[in-house]
């Protein structure tokens, strides 16, 4: 078998969907993409077209290895999120040629089902309650949220009580039949992000993420002393090599490496085992499409140390399209409880309606981050 082709898609709301052909009719789809820099990825794919087209797709490791070590310069969000996609890829021929899930070809099944979370939105605390009950009704029993809007290095404590009223709201509306995560999304800089820590401490969090920049991984020491929540972090980061610090410092409690960030399944199954080995949980971070979360679940599935796995379904960010638009059959992300049963489809278990993502693709628009600014007129993180 052979690489024949690659076609690219870029669909609403924000994604870049990835379609590789080969000459026996098999094909895989991947999904390689930034959130805000679909564009630069798909340039990063085409530029590997050449160096993939003709290759056996079941080499799959020699094929991660030529394209990560062939470029001198290497690694970076949107190199590793285009080996992501292509990866993705070839793991879906592969299980399709073979005619079993991904999972079955990385050890099979160490779980029967997988506890899955969403997204609830809302500034104010009715919204948040109001948000929480319909999560609750739908089956989840795990969500989460924002924690805080543009902070500056030093800010008002109002803005901290903000946070605390809002995750207050959940807590009153459904006490501890609902886990709560609170994301920081690296908009907190270290000394807010202790007060922040220290204050959430009372609602008895599942996790917050990304308390500060993973750039500033150095800070989670400080953070770790300040509050008992577990701390997350890892969606910016995008190799092995960009965990093994965090692994040997010892502050994080759950890393969320992201399947099309971070070198796709073959680079997130060996950082997530050796996750493991330092007793470390994982949260695949996930906010993405469906060829992404199949991805995940192939990886989750295999995986013991996995105790969640975030997934888009009504995020606010899916506007023109959600998770479940482009697929032949949406039922395979039928959420049970909060829970996923096992997908037991070839491949990453996922039908892509090629006729509407061709459509869709025609008029995508081109998804960029906002720009926020602090009270003294500063960029401020989003």
């Amino acid at each position: 078998m052979k690489i024949t082709n690659l076609t690219l898609y870029k669909v609403p709301p924000r994604w870049l969907f990835l379609k590789i052909d080969t000459d026996e009719g098999i094909a895989g789809w991947g999904e390689p993409v930034i959130e805000g820099r679909a564009d630069a990825v798909r340039a990063c794919v085409e530029e590997f077209r050449e160096l993939i087209t003709g290759k056996d797709p079941s080499r799959i490791e020699d094929i991660w290895q030529m394209m990560y070590r062939g470029g001198f310069y290497r690694g970076g969000p949107e190199v590793m999120s285009a080996i992501a996609g292509i990866d993705q890829a070839l793991w879906d021929i592969k299980g399709k040629a073979l005619g079993v899930p991904v999972y079955e070809l990385l050890g099979g099944a160490c779980r029967d089902r997988l506890k899955v979370y969403r997204w609830i939105g809302g500034d104010r605390p009715s919204d948040i309650r109001a948000g929480a009950r319909e999560a609750y009704e739908q089956g989840y029993r795990a969500l989460k949220m924002n924690g805080t809007e543009e902070m500056h290095y030093i800010d008002s404590f109002k803005k901290v009580q903000a946070v605390c009223d809002r995750v207050a709201a959940i807590r009153d509306e459904l006490g501890f039949d609902m886990d709560i995560a609170v994301d920081f999304h690296g908009r907190v800089h270290k000394t807010m992000a202790k007060v922040l820590a220290r204050e959430l401490d009372q609602f008895r969090l599942m996790f917050i993420e990304e308390p500060v920049l993973s750039q500033n991984n150095e800070a989670l020491r400080e953070i770790a002393r300040a509050t008992t929540t577990p701390i997350s972090t890892g969606e910016r980061m995008f190799s092995r090599w960009d965990f093994k610090q965090i692994f040997e410092d010892g502050y994080v409690d759950i890393i969320q490496p992201d399947l099309s960030h971070a070198g796709g399944i073959s680079e997130c199954r060996k950082i997530i085992a050796m996750a493991e080995a330092y007793d470390i949980a994982v949260a695949p971070h996930c906010p993405l499409g469906p060829i992404a979360l199949g991805a995940c679940f192939q990886v989750d599935t295999c995986s013991p140390n996995v105790f969640i796995q975030e997934q888009s379904l009504g995020i606010h960010y899916n506007r023109g399209g959600d998770l479940l638009d482009y697929l032949k059959d949406p039922t395979i992300y039928h959420y049970n409880e909060g829970y996923l049963e096992l997908m037991h489809g070839p491949g990453l278990g996922v039908e892509i309606n090629e006729e509407v993502v061709r459509k869709a693709s025609e008029n995508a628009p081109t998804w960029k981050n906002p720009i926020w600014r602090n009270f003294d007129g500063t960029v401020a993180e989003w």
